[in-house]
């Protein structure tokens, strides 16, 4: 099964709406990771319906970043979890005041695949709970910068808990190779990550998580073909390519 299906059938079942490719889209856990604290990870969060659907990224205070294919349309359906290492108790619990995803975001291709969430209260930061950084508009990745990858996503080992945050780290690849791996469908707002023999990568419940490269937010999970199979690199959502609009509707 791909990684956005199983967060496509949760959001209908809730909404009624249809998105994604599910034919196309990977499960959302880390595979080939390894445990985390959130203290190594403090903007990592936790979007829950009753339990973990999709990660997200905190940017400030009231804001947080996830992936456009995660959200509903509806702001009271979902809460987020903060500042928890175990997605199920840890943390700090929040309601959502606002939800806004790209007005170009696309189901059928998943371009421009991100959300702002604003949340009812402040986050009051502390060494669990801390805002990642942005690029600067349309700032370049180099090829082979080495990222990290968090979330609670399926591990495809039934040794590894997904209740726990785990982490992988995985190299930014060439938009070119990305793009011969997927038959042209990554576009400028989509970067990949991962290794051509496979082994590390997001997966199912990762989705709208964290890609973070020399602390800063570079990408949002968002797509792929299987988790961690062999030529197919994992496709994130290139935060750098929409700076401006987050900054047009948050408080950054």
């Amino acid at each position: 099964m791909n990684r956005i299906i199983l967060t496509t059938i949760f959001a209908i079942a809730l909404s009624g709406a249809t998105l994604g490719r599910p034919q196309f889209y990977k499960d959302n856990r880390i595979v080939g990771g390894f445990p985390v604290d959130i203290k190594e990870a403090p903007y990592q969060v936790s979007l829950q319906f009753s339990s973990h659907f999709c990660g997200g990224s905190v940017i400030s205070s009231r804001f947080i970043l996830t992936a456009g294919h995660c959200v509903f349309e509806s702001a009271n359906e979902f809460s987020v979890r903060v500042g928890a290492t175990d997605r199920q108790n840890d943390g700090e619990l929040f309601e959502i005041q606002n939800v806004i995803r790209h007005p170009k975001y696309n189901g059928q291709t998943i371009d421009y695949d991100f959300a702002i969430i604003e949340l009812e209260t402040e986050i009051q930061f502390d060494e669990t709970k801390q805002p990642i950084e942005l690029p600067e508009q349309d700032e370049e990745v180099v090829d082979g910068t080495l990222c990290k990858v968090s979330g609670w996503g399926d591990t495809k080992n039934g040794m590894e808990s997904d209740i726990v945050l785990r982490a992988a780290m995985v190299p930014s690849v060439n938009q070119d190779k990305c793009n011969h791996a997927y038959d042209d469908e990554i576009t400028d707002r989509m970067i990949c990550a991962g290794y051509t023999e496979g082994g590390k990568d997001a997966c199912q419940g990762d989705s709208g998580g964290p890609l973070v490269a020399e602390n800063k937010l570079i990408g949002v999970v968002s797509w792929g073909k299987g988790c961690a199979e062999p030529n197919y690199f994992g496709v994130y959502s290139r935060v750098a390519s929409v700076v401006d609009w987050i900054k047009e509707h948050t408080d950054l």
